[in-house]
């Protein structure tokens, strides 16, 4: 398969990439290289011969255009977007550009070149967008997230990415784009941006810095491995039903405050020191419109894809605290520029 990844340099973009390449796909990514993609976080593959990358802003229709011309891609993987929550309530001028603007492009671009395609080869193109939980707003004590869960978009964000999904479903309706959606939970794991609730935490707690976490630290959310995520990205791409969204979680619901604590006893452990990393954590003023829970149902991609998360929570968790520990040459010159850094605040968005 040939697999143009739009922000393939961001955290779940980069890890796709990873991830294609290993299962024998020829790569494109596409990444403006704006603050939420680095080329650091390709290193693993910037050499393979199945690898590529294209600078370029989606809603530059001309580049666009060039690069389907010139790679002939297979699938479209679009994961271009905005996606933090802090940043969308701060400034949403951004995320609706690239959220739904881009998405815009990349549908006109894809539906231009699948329309040139032979007959098979056109019904074999996919165009998957990657889409969040977060639009579907925020539940109750009981039950979880599926496909056919009603949109309640809380955020300029979540607003964002829930226009783009009805954009991706007009455009399969309408035009016959061969499209799918898919809307996961929370993602965490390596080459994660500092300013999000994990990694924050684990650098801030390296470095035993005070550990804010919104509220009163309930807030509860389904965490997704991000090696998970890329391996059922892949199986939907390959298996997945055009016109159909696929719902994506680990069911591994855990407490923002919960989380903490748990990377705060992984750290002592592995950096042992005086006093225990807990008495760092601090709670902070809540964000406006902060959703209480998420959860997904992954029933339908299981039953009928096959695809089942590969990591439990503790392992995953482990491990990535174990990858910041041990990579300090990725993320120094991101602190250094200020991720992380800029608020005292956290943020639990995708």
């Amino acid at each position: 398969m040939r697999l143009l990844i739009t922000g393939g340099a961001g955290f779940i973009g980069s890890a796709l990439a990873r991830q294609a390449i290993a299962e024998g796909c020829d790569v494109l990514v596409v990444d403006n290289l704006t603050y939420a993609g680095t080329l650091s976080s390709l290193r693993d593959v910037a050499d393979n011969p199945r690898f590529a990358f294209l600078k370029a802003d989606i809603c530059d229709r001309t580049a666009i255009d060039a690069a389907f011309t010139h790679f002939r891609p297979d699938a479209i993987a679009h994961l271009a977007a905005e996606s933090h929550v802090d940043r969308s309530i701060d400034g949403a001028a951004d995320f609706i550009r690239t959220n739904i603007t881009g998405t815009f492009e990349m549908l006109e671009a894809a539906r231009a070149y699948s329309a040139g395609l032979p007959a098979v080869a056109h019904d074999a193109f996919r165009f998957l967008h990657v889409s969040t939980d977060e639009v579907f707003g925020s539940l109750g004590a009981e039950g979880a997230f599926t496909e056919t869960t009603r949109y309640d978009p809380r955020s300029p964000y979540a607003a964002s990415k829930a226009s783009s999904d009805h954009l991706v479903r007009a455009w399969g309706h309408t035009y016959g784009l061969p499209v799918v959606i898919s809307n996961c939970s929370n993602n965490y794991g390596p080459y994660q941006l500092p300013e999000k609730l994990i990694p924050l935490m684990i650098l801030n707690g390296l470095e035993r810095s005070a550990l804010p976490v919104y509220g009163d630290g309930l807030n509860r959310r389904d965490w997704l491995y991000v090696d998970d995520h890329a391996r059922a990205l892949l199986t939907i791409l390959r298996h997945g039903r055009p016109g159909e969204t696929y719902a994506v979680g680990p069911r591994a619901e855990h407490a923002n405050i919960d989380v903490v604590n748990r990377i705060c006893d992984l750290l002592d452990t592995m950096t042992p020191g005086d006093a225990p990393r807990r008495a760092l954590i601090g709670f902070v003023a809540d964000r406006p419109g902060h959703d209480r829970r998420y959860a997904i149902d992954p029933a339908k991609i299981e039953v009928e894809l096959g695809w089942r998360p590969q990591t439990g929570f503790a392992e995953g968790l482990e491990r990535t605290v174990r990858w910041y520990l041990d990579n300090d040459w990725w993320w120094r010159p991101l602190r250094a520029a200020g991720h992380g850094r800029a608020r005292l605040g956290l943020t639990d968005a995708t």
